[in-house]
């Protein structure tokens, strides 16, 4: 072999520099790729965020469409409370029931809280009937109506006979 003049020197690192421009290009357009990928999920989550940055007025209406939920308490507790509260629904809409019958709490389909039911047997008019339904959502303890019967009277097309059921969690 022979010795290997300056040309053929310069040649071969000219060919190394190239070869080794390639392999930083290729993995650097793939690495700008990604870059930019995550720059514009970046910028879409940036978005979002300032989308859920409403002002004041905005958060207090979506908090008054949202059902306000008191965590379970022992049933002792919860009873009186949650009977209280349903009460005081009663009160506002302006029906007057027949006294409130607590029934025993059975299993519950979520695990470790048991199902407590209060039902109600009332006579009133068809709206104030309407009105206690629209209200019951501000009723922190209320997990759902269980059962809802209304029976008119024949005479007075106005007047009925509401049964009502609803139902809370109790540890």
């Amino acid at each position: 072999m022979r010795r290997l003049n300056q040309k053929e020197k310069r040649t071969l690192k000219f060919g190394a520099v190239c070869a080794a421009a390639i392999v930083v290009l290729t993995f650097a357009t793939q690495w700008f790729g990604h870059w930019r990928q995550v720059r514009g999920s970046l910028a879409g989550i940036k978005n979002k965020l300032e989308n859920i940055d409403v002002s004041d007025t905005q958060r207090a209406g979506i908090m008054s469409i949202v059902p306000v939920f008191e965590m379970p308490k022992k049933e002792e507790t919860q009873k009186f409370l949650f009977r209280d509260k349903f009460n005081e629904q009663l009160k506002k809409a302006g029906i007057r029931s027949e006294p409130l019958q607590i029934l025993p709490a059975t299993k519950s389909p979520v695990a470790g809280y048991k199902l407590l039911r209060l039902k109600c047997s009332a006579k009133c008019r068809f709206g104030q009937a309407l009105d206690l339904l629209a209200n019951l959502k501000e009723n922190p303890y209320l997990v759902g109506i269980e059962e809802f019967k209304i029976e008119c009277d024949q005479k007075k097309r106005q007047d009925i006979k509401l049964d009502i059921t609803v139902s809370t969690f109790v540890l």
